[in-house]
């Protein structure tokens, strides 16, 4: 096997990791993964959050790292890994983008099972985790990387590093002045800025549409074998959610809106999710209807209203978003009669509800539901009573 075309993309990778001096707080996680354990460790996340400048930016720090992007490669794999690591004493490989190299999984086993190597790979795909044919789950280890905390945001595009935040922080208002700096970066950051391209984008919208497309089009359709006509309604599906108001989108109005069955909505949600496109949040409470309720992942809403229309949901796509970042589990609440009920409570956390909402929210939303401890996240920065900044949940670290 002739080494020098992947040793000449290896030296393309560390020079480009030259250009990111900058690390995400992810990285120190990435860079020690399978150091202290016999597992791989495979990187899930949307396309545009930055796994392949981690990628090459390990590659850059490790000597005995050696980086292959997968995206055109057509070799067998197991053979490239043992031919490198034979003749270049590789320890570490870093592979980009797994899911798209037919029979990854499989590659991957064999090389776990018959090479002394680490592996370190991404994919903006976790469905492709999902659906694998053979049983990584005792050889890989998954990390989902999201995109830009607010916090992260901030510490990138603005040079500020704001002290990280516990919800008990946010309850108590255990917070320095700084923390409230936060507050006029949001509206920047809810427009595009949570995406790490858009630090180098002009138009971070339109570069995001075109990662939409690929994800339905490209992605879904590669690991799921889904026809086009289902690709087109899922287009459909992500357009109908993004026109429309934050309450009442789960698979029933789904379904209804877009003539297919309710298992078709499910399947296609779950897709989208597991793409980094959607959040279904499940209900919390006894005697629901174990529908989940649909938001978007910031800051896909903006692709169909401005920011003035969707600002009411785009508040709570940046609170499930900051929550499920920080590696939390969050629930919605749904009256069994369907009457008004605050709208979330985190896993471990039954005692306390949250609802999302503008200045204009107070007590009145909490009125017959029992819970030691009620707040409202509303977009100001009032720290009153049961207010708190929504713009603190940005903040939290994982």
């Amino acid at each position: 096997m002739d080494l020098n075309p992947l040793i000449e993309l290896d030296r393309l990778a560390r020079e480009d990791g030259r250009q990111y001096p900058q690390k995400r707080f992810f990285y120190e996680t990435l860079n020690t993964a399978g150091q202290k354990s016999r597992h791989f460790t495979g990187i899930i996340g949307p396309r545009g959050a930055g796994k392949t400048i981690l990628l090459k930016q390990i590659t850059l720090s490790r000597p005995d790292a050696f980086y292959l992007s997968l995206d055109t490669f057509h070799e067998d794999l197991f053979e490239t890994v043992k031919t490198v690591r034979a003749g270049l004493k590789a320890k570490i490989f870093l592979l980009d983008e797994v899911h798209m190299h037919a029979g990854f999984e499989a590659a991957l086993k064999k090389i776990y099972d018959f090479l002394d190597v680490q592996v370190i790979f991404t994919s903006s795909m976790s469905l492709a985790m999902y659906q694998s044919a053979h049983d990584l789950s005792r050889r890989v280890l998954l990390k989902t990387l999201y995109p830009f905390s607010l916090r992260e945001y901030i510490l990138f595009k603005h040079n500020r590093l704001l002290t990280a935040l516990t919800i008990d922080d946010i309850l108590e208002k255990r917070w320095d002045r700084t923390a409230m700096e936060a507050g006029s970066f949001l509206n920047e950051y809810v427009r595009g800025g949570i995406m790490p391209f858009a630090l180098h984008e002009t138009s971070p919208l339109a570069l995001l549409k075109n990662i939409l497309e690929t994800v339905i089009y490209k992605d879904i359709a590669r690991i799921s074998k889904i026809s086009m006509e289902e690709m087109d309604i899922m287009t459909r599906m992500v357009t109908f959610i993004g026109r429309s108001g934050i309450d009442g989108i789960n698979n029933t109005s789904l379904s209804k809106n877009l003539g297919i069955t309710k298992y078709k909505a499910e399947q296609y949600t779950v897709f989208l999710e597991r793409a980094f496109i959607l959040h279904r949040v499940m209900p919390e409470g006894t005697g629901v209807l174990k529908e989940p309720k649909i938001v978007m992942a910031l800051p896909y809403r903006l692709l169909y209203r401005p920011y003035e229309e969707a600002v009411g949901g785009l508040r709570e796509d940046f609170f499930v978003e900051a929550v499920k970042t920080c590696g939390l589990d969050v629930h919605y609440l749904k009256s069994t009669r369907g009457a008004k009920t605050p709208d979330y409570v985190i896993s471990g956390r039954r005692s306390l509800v949250l609802e999302i909402g503008g200045k204009g929210k107070g007590r009145q939303q909490f009125k017959g539901f029992q819970a030691r401890r009620k707040i409202i996240l509303s977009d100001s920065y009032e720290a009153e009573g049961i207010k708190r900044p929504l713009f603190l949940f940005g903040l939290l670290s994982p």
